[in-house]
């Protein structure tokens, strides 16, 4: 009885959120996004096969399928939901909401002829190998262990119009920044430190903390130096211990950090450099426009957005894992036995991910 109950409410929520994210949707739509939804809860996966199990309609399975692939394919249906999605976390972003740019993989080592497949880095074993990309942006705010996702793009260097991996970092902040209203602190990591993305974020006026590289270039005072040469000599006035949750146990750290005030070559805004000893075997060096100042409070504000990146990570790893983000095929090109789609019927198979 309790479980039954419990059942009917999370179907309660289900359809209330479902409701929000396809409005404008046609009804036929907005009935996909509710079965889609309430399935990848139900089973754990992201499989066309199991959301159609998980619905137990009176129909054969194929014809199931069949129905949900037609509703996928809709033009237009991924840009509303995104939108709706998005304007409906926006309004939760505030001026020190950290925004985390994250460049995940979705890996394909045995696949061999599905499309567009392209070379990415395996971020567990750190090898290349066959795969996706996949941009999100995910929202959370200092001290707490809510995240909010926020948009999120998968993408292949082989697909045609694909421009390059700037261009998806740069669409993703414009969608959310236009949402939020230039709300929020970015907080990119990898590419973060291009120069092509640094303009625009300094453009555009929006907070951020990005990871700089040793032989990037700033000036302090009248002097021009690499990164790594300023980070080498930055005081690291203050200290603190950090513990990281790990699958294996807690795992402490003793850091160390400082700043220094710069700015890029060829503009008149004040950077700062924050360098933090401890966290790896190279000092972790991150550049931000916010101010800083000597305060071990004002220092601390931006090594914490860094360990909020670990936040976001152990839930990138956590929803791969349980909703078998991995686990995708290619129909018009699937060799599987027992392929239950017609290529006539659908471009997507019975192990395709809805996404």
């Amino acid at each position: 009885m309790h479980s039954a109950k419990v059942a009917a409410q999370i179907r309660v929520q289900i359809r209330r959120f479902s409701g929000e994210v396809s409005m404008g949707l046609p009804k036929t739509a907005a009935r996909l996004v509710r079965e889609v939804i309430y399935g990848v809860q139900s089973r754990g996966s992201v499989r066309l096969s199991e959301i159609a199990r998980a619905l137990e309609e009176k129909i054969r399975l194929k014809k199931m399928m069949a129905r949900l692939s037609r509703q996928l394919n809709r033009p237009g249906l991924r840009k509303r939901v995104r939108e709706n999605l998005l304007a409906l976390a926006a309004p939760r972003v505030g001026a020190e909401t950290l925004l985390v740019v994250d460049l995940t993989d979705v890996i394909k080592p045995y696949a061999r002829k599905m499309e567009y497949l392209a070379r990415v880095r395996d971020g567990s074993t750190k090898k290349l190998g066959s795969g996706y990309w996949c941009c999100q942006v995910v929202g959370l705010e200092r001290g707490s262990a809510e995240v909010m996702p926020l948009d999120q793009e998968l993408y292949s260097q082989e697909a045609p119009g694909f421009v390059s991996e700037n261009d998806e970092i740069l669409k993703a902040i414009g969608r959310v920044s236009k949402a939020t209203q230039g709300r929020g602190v970015w907080v990119i990591d990898a590419g973060g430190d291009r120069q092509k993305i640094l303009k625009v974020l300094l453009n555009q006026g929006l907070h951020f903390v990005v990871r700089q590289r040793g032989d990037q270039h700033l000036i302090s005072g009248h002097q021009r130096k690499s990164v790594q040469e300023w980070a080498a000599g930055c005081r690291r006035q203050h200290r603190e211990v950090v513990v990281k949750e790990t699958s294996s146990g807690e795992k402490v750290y003793r850091v160390e950090f400082g700043f220094r005030k710069v700015r890029w070559p060829g503009r008149t805004e004040a950077l700062y450099l924050v360098v933090v000893d401890g966290l790896g075997p190279n000092p972790l060096i991150r550049l931000t426009h916010r101010k800083v100042t000597r305060s071990r409070k004002s220092q601390w504000r931006v090594v914490e957005s860094y360990l909020g990146r670990w936040r976001v990570e152990e839930t990138i790893r956590f929803i791969k894992q349980s909703y078998q983000l991995e686990d995708i095929w290619n129909a018009r090109r699937c060799s599987s036995v027992g392929c239950v789609l017609s290529t006539k019927v659908s471009s997507r198979c019975s192990t395709c991910i809805v996404f």
